[in-house]
């Protein structure tokens, strides 16, 4: 995040976020908290019995240590066992300090530990909590994950695993949106505000492209469009994003396809005519072709 001068953007310089979120959505809205200035802290769990000496008590350190240090470069951890007395008076230490915190527990696990928003807000009046749940109100207890937020959103094709988390990338966007609100709420009324980000609806935020029918099979960005498609090259795969009229007109010249207006490129015969002139295209004269006649597209290996 930068301004055109490059100098980063620091809106929430200043402001104290106290995490307990565990996995992807909570750490990665943290991180982009402390890009946006805050000073952020964590709390984590001691680590699993049995584990590596120096293993982290969020799975994501298990999982994944290279996303792990990514994720939370830049953040003040210490470790909580917030089930005991101990663990509970170093939770309200930091609290005592903090503006915003951030947790990812069923609304059950947080009763439980002493932090549901009426108990939280009664105590600590100025603080605000952004709440990551997998899905919003009622089914907030429900279990699920990134995977099952995508296929209730008809995001999932086949058999296949998506090529990433969107529910919780999106989830983690929202939730760094939400932390900006609250400090904007508390700045002008001085009262903290709880905010709750459902990671279904991340997935279903995502999927408002498809459901307005912009990306179903045959629409225009769904294969329609004969400038909207990944075609085979000679020597792997082409993505072509030729959307645009002046973009589709060059890649029509190139083709040798004659171009009437946009609905050529609705055409099955253009459709057939560019498959044909890419297929015999290495992706080294299609990376040439891109940057001489300003075509948007993108060469793959396979």
């Amino acid at each position: 995040m930068a301004t055109s001068s490059s100098k980063p953007l620091r809106p929430l310089k200043g402001v104290r976020i106290l995490s307990l979120a565990l996995n992807l959505p909570g750490p990665a809205a943290l991180m982009r908290c402390q890009q946006m200035g805050a000073s952020c802290a964590k709390l984590e769990p001691p680590a699993p019995f049995g584990a590596p000496p120096g293993a982290s008590g969020d799975p994501m350190g298990l999982y994944n240590r290279m996303a792990y240090d990514v994720l939370h470069q830049g953040v003040r951890i210490k470790v909580a066992d917030l089930k005991t007395e101990q663990g509970q008076k170093a939770l309200h230490r930091e609290l005592a300090k903090t503006d915003v915190l951030l947790t990812s527990f069923r609304p059950s696990a947080l009763t439980k530990l002493g932090l549901n928003w009426k108990t939280l807000h009664k105590r600590y009046p100025a603080l605000s909590q952004v709440a990551i749940v997998g899905a919003p109100g009622a089914r907030a207890e429900e279990p699920g994950h990134d995977l099952t937020y995508l296929a209730e959103n008809d995001l999932i094709s086949g058999l296949d695993l998506p090529p990433t988390l969107y529910a919780d990338m999106g989830g983690s966007l929202m939730a760094s949106e939400a932390v900006l609100t609250t400090v904007l709420m508390q700045q002008k009324n001085g009262k903290g505000l709880l905010l709750e980000v459902a990671l279904s609806d991340a997935a279903g935020y995502l999927a408002l492209p498809r459901n307005w029918g912009l990306t179903q099979p045959g629409a225009a960005v769904g294969g329609g469009h004969a400038g909207y498609r990944v075609y085979p090259c000679k020597d792997g795969r082409v993505a072509v994003a030729a959307l645009e009229p002046h973009f589709a007109k060059a890649l029509c010249a190139a083709a040798g396809v004659p171009y009437a207006n946009i609905l050529t490129l609705l055409s099955p015969d253009t459709h057939q005519a560019i498959a044909s002139y890419l297929l015999g295209m290495t992706r080294q004269a299609l990376d040439a072709l891109a940057r001489e006649k300003d075509i948007p597209l993108h060469t793959l290996l396979n």
